[in-house]
């Protein structure tokens, strides 16, 4: 904090000025064939300088923007010139402007574990090789490892501007995760598990290890699935990943430049009445939770979706003004080299009574879809549609019968949102902006052969 604030100090007249100083570090273990392939461990730190310069209510604001991946006192300074020449050049605008305190008190989250500096290298060397040998071994169906990894960061942030916001946060992650390749004649599928944690002692090797190896043998002897219609029970992962592609439509910023299937619906309903969909960065078991957001504001819940009514987006300072509403304390922003953004960092579902078996039992006949391909191109979050390639196993009876893969689902995001059967209550907070759990929704299209 120290650094930045010395720097905005340094603010002229006529400019506000915003300072942005992270430091952090990671290794990365990669375990192949029961010895290690690779050893990364690496150190950054950095400063993201913004400067707005008023031109007055006719010209308006000129932002500039410079950062540096080092901490030296010259570079920094140089980061500041070129923070200020920039705005001289750049485009006015009435609605960029530094955020100000805004009354809200930061939640007391701890997200930092001294587990991952303190423990030794070669501990953390023996969790990579434990995983993969134990995967190796887990089923004759195993025929190969791929990779096996651990990985762990921390990284500490500081923020100070002329408008009065001094903030700082810190925390810690670690990871394993594991590729494990099953065979049967000229068959062979993959799958990938993983354990996450704060530390290294959070973590759990053999839960890694069982997820890869259940995925990739419950998928031998899978073959391109039939066309049709059916409910599709998707995995905890791949709602996860859907999750994040609904999080880029309830952004405020997607909403003002008219990139949001939900925008103009404030107040209707967007989705089944059991679904309430929260964003909650004060939750410490979301792995990117924080006390303060990307411009120094105190992060909050903000609930957006209430039992399937839309209540509200998620803004950072610019696109609330944009939207003449204030900021959700929702600026999410990649580190010193990057500027802020509206974004959401812990979405999750309010959990429904069932479990994953009795959401299958209840479904009777469909698909469990395992994982899914091409959702960046088959996902649009500004029409709302949903086109996947997807792999799993039917349904019959209640319960997994023969393995697909090769099929297509596709939808809606406006009428998958509607057609919400079942909610899993095996909620898990995974990497990423979302948490996942089991998920079943009616009445979507498979295509296959």
């Amino acid at each position: 904090m120290a650094l930045a604030t010395e720097v905005v100090e340094q603010a002229q007249s006529g400019e506000e000025m915003e300072v942005y100083v992270s430091r952090g570090s990671e290794n990365e273990v990669r375990a192949y064939d029961g010895d290690v392939e690779s050893l990364t461990a690496a150190d950054s730190s950095g400063v993201g300088i913004r400067v707005i310069l008023d031109g007055g209510a006719a010209e308006g604001h000129r932002l500039g923007f410079a950062w540096a991946g080092s901490l030296d006192p010259e570079v920094v300074q140089a980061t500041l010139r070129d923070a200020r020449e920039n705005a001289r050049y750049a485009t006015p605008d009435p609605d960029v402007v530094l955020a100000e305190p805004d009354g809200w008190d930061a939640a007391e989250i701890d997200l930092w574990d001294d587990g991952v500096i303190d423990t030794p290298l070669d501990d953390k060397i023996a969790l990579a090789l434990e995983l993969e040998r134990a995967t190796r071994g887990a089923d004759p169906r195993v025929r190969q490892v791929s990779s096996a990894d651990y990985s762990d960061g921390r990284v500490e942030v500081a923020l100070a501007s002329t408008t009065g916001i001094r903030s700082t946060a810190r925390r810690t992650t670690a990871f394993l995760s594991v590729d494990a390749i099953a065979g049967e004649g000229a068959d062979s599928q993959t799958g990938t598990g993983f354990s996450v944690g704060r530390s290294p002692a959070q973590l759990h090797p053999e839960e890694a290890m069982a997820d890869a190896v259940l995925r990739s043998t419950r998928l031998l002897g899978a073959q391109k699935g039939h066309s049709g219609r059916c409910t599709v029970v998707f995995d905890p992962r791949v709602i996860s990943t859907l999750l994040s592609v609904v999080a880029s439509a309830l952004s405020g910023e997607a909403v003002v430049k008219g990139r949001s299937f939900f925008a103009g619906r404030i107040g209707e309903s967007v989705a089944n009445a059991a679904v309430t969909l929260t964003d909650d960065p004060t939750d410490r078991r979301a792995f990117s939770a924080s006390s303060h957001d990307g411009e120094g504001l105190a992060c909050r819940r903000n609930v957006l979706i209430a039992d399937g009514v839309l209540q509200m987006f998620v803004y950072d300072t610019v696109s609330a003004r944009r939207a003449h509403t204030r900021s959700t304390g929702s600026a999410v922003r990649g580190g010193f080299a990057g500027t802020p953004s509206a974004g959401c960092r812990a979405l999750v579902l309010t959990p429904g009574e069932h479990d994953a078996e009795q959401i299958l039992a209840t479904v009777g006949e469909g698909l469990y879809v395992q994982s899914v391909t091409g959702v960046h191109s088959g996902v649009n979050p500004v029409s709302g549609d949903f086109s996947v390639g997807a792999e799993g196993l039917m349904i019959r009876g209640g319960s997994f019968a023969e393995p697909v893969r090769e099929v297509t689902v596709a939808s809606t995001l406006q009428r998958m949102l509607q057609s919400v059967v079942a909610i899993g209550n095996d909620l898990r907070w995974l990497p990423g902006v979302a948490a996942g759990q089991t998920l079943a929704i009616a009445d979507m299209a498979l295509s296959g052969d």
